[in-house]
């Protein structure tokens, strides 16, 4: 079992590593406006991911990509190197798309606030269906216990 913050320290130092190779080594006129996100790493040191975003639509970002997996044994043997592991982990590239769900979040709240002032709108003109306080307070039952007389004949059925 490998401890939780060395595996914390070598996804990290994954993540620089990697951000400073594609920023000063790799040439690809492929490569787009990247940056390196975050990096993870599995617990046996193994397999490595790296999340990455790319400005630019979706061929700067499919472009991106396929520099990124051309210059991926260049980057393991890098990784591999400066971490000093006996195997160097695999590199897996993963696009995060962070950018597009706080877009969509963002279009939800929108949304969600447009709706409320439609209900606020609506409640504002609204009445009541009844009288506006429903209920019987305090002060009320002993009026309607005055108005009750003696005469009144019991309920619960017929009494001969």
């Amino acid at each position: 079992m490998t401890d939780p913050a060395k595996v914390r320290r070598h996804a990290e130092r994954i993540r620089e590593l990697v951000a400073s190779v594609v920023r000063s080594q790799i040439k690809d006129p492929r490569l787009g406006m990247i940056t390196i996100t975050d990096a993870r790493i599995t617990a046996d040191l193994r397999d490595a991911t790296v999340f990455y975003t790319v400005l630019g639509d979706a061929a700067a970002q499919a472009s991106t990509a396929a520099a990124l997996e051309s210059a991926k044994g260049m980057l393991r043997s890098t990784v591999g190197k400066a971490l000093g592991l006996r195997h160097s982990p695999t590199l897996t590239f993963v696009l995060d798309d962070v950018q597009d769900q706080v877009k969509h979040i963002d279009d939800l709240l929108a949304a969600a606030r447009t709706a409320d002032a439609e209900v606020q709108r609506l409640a504002a003109r609204a009445q009541y269906a009844g009288e506006a306080q429903p209920y019987r307070l305090d002060g009320e039952d002993a009026e309607d216990s005055d108005e009750e007389t003696e005469d009144d004949e019991p309920r619960g059925g017929d009494h001969r």
